[in-house]
């Protein structure tokens, strides 16, 4: 099965595929292809992240896997949200 999903923010997928716990499970080459490639062990399928937050979900056997791993990721991807500076300068 094959879905799609996103997050309500930006992800840093750079600071993602570097990062101690994720590093294993990440592909990332933005010269390649600009997702991320995540590889999860449980549920086993593999995760397409993009900046935008949109997620693409490939090799899930059921709707539930589904579910689950987004449930997963949507707590992974809020620890690298990415901010956006303009967003912090006041208005004139």
């Amino acid at each position: 099965m094959v879905a799609s999903c996103s997050v309500d923010h930006k992800v840093n997928l750079e600071k993602l595929s570097h990062h101690q716990g994720h590093k294993l499970f990440c592909t990332f080459n933005q010269d390649t292809f600009p997702g991320l490639i995540y590889q999860m062990k449980e549920p086993k399928m593999c995760l397409l992240i993009f900046t935008s937050g949109k997620i693409v979900v490939t090799g899930a056997k059921t709707r539930e896997f589904i579910e689950d791993a987004f449930k997963k990721m949507k707590a992974v991807l809020r620890e690298f949200r990415k901010t956006d500076l303009r967003d912090q300068m006041p208005m004139k």
